[in-house]
């Protein structure tokens, strides 16, 4: 059985966004993605919203297996106030009914299945946005999230030391392991297009180009590396280090994502982007050394490749100058309190 998200964490979400609460108490939600990282999170802020504040928000939730879901967390899939529906975002049936709100954050950033098949990637981002988008629209829903991603600026120049919504850089459109990106960049379009020709029927869109982020649910088995170290540090085993250790990241807390989602969601400008992370950089094997400490563990870290200084390090790290000013908007969790976080939650779970 999947463990519950922290209950402190759920209620900083709910203290840092009273006037999501109290604006669209009793709206109802279609939300894709809601068996994933970010979905998971966003739905039980929400229901823990239900439980504490009494918002009375109806949630209807697009997953491939409703009956897995139910079964792997039934203290969230099986509320009366969350309902399931199933389907894949690119074909799902419709209608659902008569909505208010929806948050389109189902990604393939992490299916293995999908990652060997750029098409695949590319077609799942564009015909899901597209659809969802269409019955959004044909719901009546008032305001729409779409969850991209930093991937849409393409590569981040050595030079520039965090990167702006201004930035007019791009994935390379003849690199077939670009498809992610140049997908999100596609549904953005979609996304922006749709809030303009549907703006008299008071259609609204937002974007939210997501950076690195940990928490509580983070994969441990996947394609990032902050998962991977945790899980070799919680067996106390080598925390391996992929490459030379010098690309730069950041990363934001859960928690905060959520507050940051729901800001963007209620308040956000439409047909606009907003960069959405952490501005606090750190290399590869300094978060490394950080999980190690974190975790309390002796275990060497091991970087497998030789550092070729000649060559500046790749950075990915957002500016939410944007986003800060427009929507008074913060990072309130750091990055040693996150990885404390997980680090104990992952344990929590693993011992169970």
């Amino acid at each position: 059985m999947r463990a519950a998200l922290p209950h402190d964490d759920l209620d900083l979400v709910l203290s840092l966004t009273p006037e999501f609460w109290s604006r669209f108490g009793g709206a109802r939600l279609f939300l894709t993605g809601g068996t994933g990282f970010i979905g998971t999170w966003l739905l039980q802020a929400m229901q823990r919203a239900n439980d504490r504040l009494g918002s009375k928000i109806e949630l209807v939730v697009l997953t491939r297996e409703p009956e897995r879901a139910r079964q792997q967390a039934p203290q969230v899939f099986s509320r009366a106030d969350t309902s399931l529906l199933a389907g894949d975002v690119s074909t799902f049936a419709g209608p659902v009914g008569k909505l208010d709100l929806c948050i389109h954050a189902a990604t393939d950033v992490g299916d293995p299945l999908k990652a060997g098949n750029p098409i695949k990637v590319f077609d799942s981002i564009v015909l899901g946005t597209r659809r969802v988008l269409d019955l959004a629209h044909a719901s009546g829903v008032a305001r729409f999230l779409l969850t991209s991603s930093g991937a849409v600026y393409g590569p981040q120049p050595a030079s520039l030391e965090r990167v702006p919504e201004t930035y007019n850089g791009a994935p390379d459109p003849l690199q077939p392991n670009a498809a992610y990106g140049n997908g999100k960049r596609a549904a953005e379009w979609l996304a922006a297009a749709h809030a303009a020709q549907a703006s008299q029927a008071g259609f609204e869109s937002c974007i939210a180009r997501i950076f690195a982020l940990i928490g509580p649910g983070l994969p441990l088995n996947g394609p990032f590396a902050a998962g991977n170290f945790m899980r070799d540090a919680l067996a106390e085993q080598a925390i391996n280090v992929q490459g030379d250790g010098r690309p730069v990241r950041s990363y934001l807390y859960m928690a905060d994502l959520c507050i940051w989602l729901l800001r963007l969601l209620g308040s956000g400008a439409s047909g606009q982007a907003y960069n959405v992370g952490s501005e606090n950089a750190v290399s590869i094997a300094a978060l490394a050394r950080q999980v190690a400490n974190a975790a309390g563990t002796d275990a060497p870290i091991k970087v497998q490749a030789t550092a070729t200084y000649d060559v500046p390090a790749p950075r990915y790290v957002p500016d939410t100058l944007k986003a800060r000013q427009e929507l008074d908007l913060a990072e309130y969790t750091s990055l040693h309190t996150a990885l404390l976080k997980t680090i104990h939650w992952s344990r929590s779970t693993t011992a169970r």
